[in-house]
């Protein structure tokens, strides 16, 4: 797809009604969001965009339409590039995001997990029954230390009892700021699907902070999503041995850009381990 997705879905935003305003960014927080896969959508999917935002079809239709584009298509080009996915997934995001209903429970994310992939990935919404790791850039190679199979249902109660049992009330902006990147952290590290596991909690983490009163905007999960990616992998890596240590700060500064309307540079290679910063 063009690189200038973003330009293109922010004119609207600039034409000022809040109906496609909405809509603009639920499109733009969604197609950004395949980026944390390393997933890119078509341009067919950004014709489909800008007819939903102008009011030509709904979301329903925007999403049947995808579908059956790839339904109809004799070639495999588009999918064996990942654009099959991408498309469909941010179509499902979108209407996920336009959606003001919300439960705060683990079967909201198993929920959205299901809904997002469908007949994309074979076990939807479904707990992993095995133990993964996955090689990261920002950590030379290196894996996570994810949840256990086994211990996946005990350990989303358990966080979602304890976030739910927190009170907000009189916290300052950074204790809130450092509250969310904890939890958001302890969700993803959970990991309890197979795949698709970070795009899931980015969509939960989003209808989340709208039950809690935030308007989400597109700025940073748009532009940002391989760098929130990044900063929960740094959130949950520890090498002692070699003087790294699990830190939230990166994901604070993601949250301060997302809530606040902070101005930190969000650049991945402040991220990876062997990153110095010359300032200091």
């Amino acid at each position: 797809m063009s690189n200038n997705w973003y330009e293109d879905l922010n004119e609207y935003i600039k034409l000022g009604e809040p109906k496609p305003e909405e809509k603009t960014v639920a499109w733009q927080t969604a197609i950004g969001l395949q980026a944390v896969d390393g997933l890119t959508t078509s341009e067919y999917l950004l014709e489909t965009a800008k007819e939903n935002i102008e009011g030509k079809i709904t979301i329903k239709e925007a999403n049947a339409r995808i579908s059956n584009y790839y339904e109809e298509r004799s070639d495999r080009h588009a999918i064996e590039t990942g654009t099959k996915e991408a498309d469909i997934v941010a179509g499902r995001i979108t209407a996920l995001l336009a959606e003001k209903a919300f439960s705060f429970t683990p079967a909201a994310c198993m929920s959205i997990h299901r809904y997002l992939f469908k007949d994309v990935f074979m076990h939807a919404g479904e707990i992993r029954t095995y133990n993964i790791s996955k090689n990261e850039w920002v950590l030379n190679g290196k894996s996570v230390f994810y949840a256990s199979y086994d211990s996946i249902p005990m350990t989303m109660e358990y966080v979602f009892k304890t976030e739910k049992a927190f009170s907000y009330q009189n916290l300052s902006r950074n204790e809130i700021i450092k509250h969310l990147a904890q939890f958001t952290c302890d969700i993803w590290q959970i990991h309890p699907f197979g795949e698709g596991n970070t795009r899931s909690t980015a969509v939960f983490i989003i209808k989340y902070l709208n039950s809690l009163g935030y308007f989400i905007g597109h700025e940073c999960f748009d532009k940002n999503s391989w760098y929130f990616r990044n900063a929960l992998v740094r959130a949950n890596y520890n090498d002692f041995q070699n003087d790294i240590y699990a830190t939230t700060i990166y994901l604070e500064k993601f949250f301060e850009n997302l809530l606040f309307g902070g101005k930190n540079e969000l650049k991945n290679r402040y991220l990876h381990i062997d990153w110095k910063d010359i300032k200091k």
